[in-house]
């Protein structure tokens, strides 16, 4: 098969955001003396979104009290905003994978539930000089992965049909995104979860490198 667009999620997939993610909750954590979460606690937490990030990292008797969870989100973010662009990195051979599909000219999107403030800064400063058309992320009164709402958004922008668009992801959030929008499924197994919660959730194809995208997926 052969497609038009590519569009992918952030963290794990194009970057690896964990340790920075991981800062923005601890340092969160310590505001309000509560204890420490490990890098592999986050990795488990990550996926649904800022808010459910929060209420997983929180004392569990603290994560249905929603105004506590809101004052928690707010100061989160703030740490976040601190941490975001300080060990964030592409996955080897992301670059490269994006260079190669922008002189193709495939219009390349972005669509991820992290905070939308951060999935762009992270675009314009670790991901530069690569230009993303569009880029969609978490905001307040708009629905998250695995809704595929936002998503088709985007092909519609670019003009494409949903069967002429593969999207990249690491979670069964993805592959369900993907599904739910008619995308082709496309896992990647160097993110923040094992490849067998991508085999379970259906993904059409996995790969194991950036080079393995451009080896088995054909664009024009």
């Amino acid at each position: 098969m052969k497609f038009k667009a590519a569009i992918f999620d952030m963290d794990g997939t194009l970057v690896n955001t964990l340790e920075d993610i991981s800062d923005g909750v601890n340092e969160m954590l310590e505001h309000f003396n509560f204890p420490a979460r490990s890098l592999e606690e986050v990795r488990k937490f990550v996926g649904n979104g800022a808010r459910k990030l929060v209420e997983r990292s929180i004392p569990s008797e603290k994560s249905a009290d929603k105004n506590f969870v809101d004052e928690a989100l707010e100061y989160y973010d703030k740490c976040y905003s601190r941490h975001a662009l300080n060990k964030s990195k592409p996955y080897e051979g992301i670059m490269e994978l994006l260079t190669e599909l922008e002189r193709k000219k495939i219009p390349l999107g972005i669509c991820t539930n992290k905070q939308k403030f951060a999935a762009i800064k992270i675009a314009e400063k670790i991901l530069s000089p690569v230009k993303f058309s569009e880029i969609v992320g978490d905001e307040k009164g708009k629905v998250r992965k695995p809704n595929p709402s936002r998503v088709l958004e985007i092909a519609k922008k670019f003009g494409v049909q949903p069967a002429e668009v593969a999207y990249f992801g690491d979670t069964a959030i993805d592959m369900q995104t993907a599904h739910n929008a008619g995308f082709f499924s496309v896992g990647v197994s160097w993110g923040f979860r094992p490849k067998s919660e991508l085999q379970e959730n259906n993904a059409e194809i996995i790969v194991d490198s950036p080079k393995e995208i451009l080896q088995k997926i054909n664009f024009f």
